[in-house]
């Protein structure tokens, strides 16, 4: 098993990128529309996983509300695009710009919190935002949604099809992904983990503790506000029953499931936990409750996640270092 993990640390940025390369080939081999909406409703999940794994995996900060601001980018985009015929970039930006300024000013209050406090104060969020969601009916028609939402347009060119949406999503979770494995091996990753790991030890080594938390915070509300506006585009209508505190842990389990801190188990934790309840829809009665028991046998078994307990960066320095002194 060692050996394994030695050999795949080692090839971990190959065999990404032979993932991504299939992931890009595989429309072409797959007649199936169920498919291939799978495919992409699977990639969005991993998106909003990650921008959870960032803050809670990487910087150790509990959130239960987390999908607060994906209702705040996919709304903004919506309206945007309804009622203002705005292009899909620009609503984009809308989108990630009003969800990180939220971001912001909900990380100025819960950062001065700890522990319970702050996810206490992240599920209040949630539940304001679902309830300004439902009431102000004049912007988001309240229960009855946004609906006849337009498809992606890219300087005056439709994203239609399937297939262009699947290459979409498959293109914002690459971003993604490079955006978050760059900060987190970077100077200001190492910060992130140290605080993670141990908030006053970080702030003795003059780590600007505040500072970090914050801009971690912003980004990860930006990664869901990116995810809101494409989902928005991609379900043409969205309704407050879906950015719900129950979905945020949903999110949030996906992380676990996959192990925090780990980027490969965001993936497959949520890749499996979204593909698996399609897998057993024919057990319609016992499907949640296969599901639950799945979770709970793994976190009995695995409580770091699958993946969790795994540092390939740690593996690859290690191998390095035998290989020097059995050189020597």
């Amino acid at each position: 098993m060692k050996i394994v993990k030695v050999f795949f640390a080692k090839n971990l940025k190959w065999f990404t990128i032979l993932f991504f390369g299939l992931l890009a080939v595989l429309p072409f081999f797959m007649t199936s529309n169920y498919g291939m909406r799978m495919l992409t409703v699977c990639m969005l999940y991993v998106m909003m996983a990650f921008s959870l794994n960032l803050l809670t995996g990487y910087l150790g900060v509990m959130t239960i509300g987390h999908i607060a601001f994906m209702g705040i980018g996919a709304y903004t985009a919506a309206i945007l695009v309804k009622n203002y015929h705005w292009e899909t970039l620009p609503c984009y930006l809308a989108a990630i710009l009003l969800s990180g300024f939220f971001g912001l000013l909900l990380s100025l209050a819960a950062l001065k919190l700890q522990g319970y406090y702050m996810t206490i104060l992240t599920l209040g969020f949630c539940e304001i935002v679902r309830l300004v969601e439902i009431n102000w009916e004049g912007l988001t028609r309240g229960a009855l949604g946004i609906s006849g939402i337009s498809a992606p347009v890219f300087f005056g060119i439709r994203l239609s099809s399937r297939r262009s949406i699947y290459y979409l999503m498959l293109v914002l979770l690459i971003l993604t992904l490079v955006l978050i494995w760059s900060i987190i091996n970077s100077k200001a990753g190492n910060a992130i983990m140290a605080i993670r790991e141990d908030e006053l030890a970080a702030r003795a080594m003059g780590i600007h503790v505040f500072k970090y938390k914050t801009i971690v915070f912003v980004l990860s509300a930006m990664i869901m506000g990116l995810a809101g506006a494409f989902y928005a585009q991609y379900m043409t209508y969205i309704d407050p029953g879906v950015f719900t505190v129950s979905a945020s842990l949903n999110i949030l389990i996906m992380a676990i499931f996959g192990g925090l801190g780990n980027l490969l188990g965001t993936i497959i934790g949520a890749s499996v936990l979204t593909i698996l309840p399609e897998m057993i829809r024919f057990l319609a009665e016992y499907r949640n409750l296969i599901y639950g028991i799945l979770i709970i046998i793994l976190m009995l078994v695995k409580p770091d996640g699958l993946l969790g307990s795994v540092n390939f960066k740690y593996i690859r320095q290690q191998a390095s270092v035998q290989k020097e002194n059995g050189g020597e």
